[in-house]
């Protein structure tokens, strides 16, 4: 059983910034994929960015023009940097972690194991 943890989540003003990271634990292999969406009212989930077991990095959309998504191999923990945020960036964004099958081919909320979230609120 892999478990997951995110922390970072906080309350920030329109073009703040914040770093969220996440945990993974009961895994000790070399091949996984890590990622985070977010689920936010307006638009329900959304992947932002994941990294596969080669740290190459992949981004939903348009997140990477202002999020960045890095890795501590050793540590099993991914990080989100967040810049220039804006209010529609609010929400729960949930770290997701795989290491089955094409996992860098599937958005983070496709991935078999999830934390619980944490929350962004970005306010004006």
């Amino acid at each position: 059983q892999v478990y997951v943890k995110e922390s970072g989540g906080d309350s920030v003003q329109v073009g703040g910034s914040l770093k969220l990271s996440c945990v993974a634990s009961g895994y000790s292999g070399k091949r996984y994929c890590m990622g985070w969406f977010r689920q936010t009212p307006g638009k329900g989930r959304e992947g932002i960015a994941w990294i596969d077991r080669d740290g190459k990095t992949y981004y939903g959309g348009s997140m990477k023009d202002r999020f960045t998504i890095s890795r501590d191999n050793d540590a099993y923990t991914v990080f989100l940097q967040m810049n220039d945020l804006k209010t529609e960036d609010s929400g729960m964004y949930v770290c997701g972690f795989e290491y089955i099958g094409a996992c860098w081919a599937s958005a983070p909320y496709e991935y078999g194991f999830r934390g619980q979230g944490t929350q962004v609120t970005v306010s004006a």
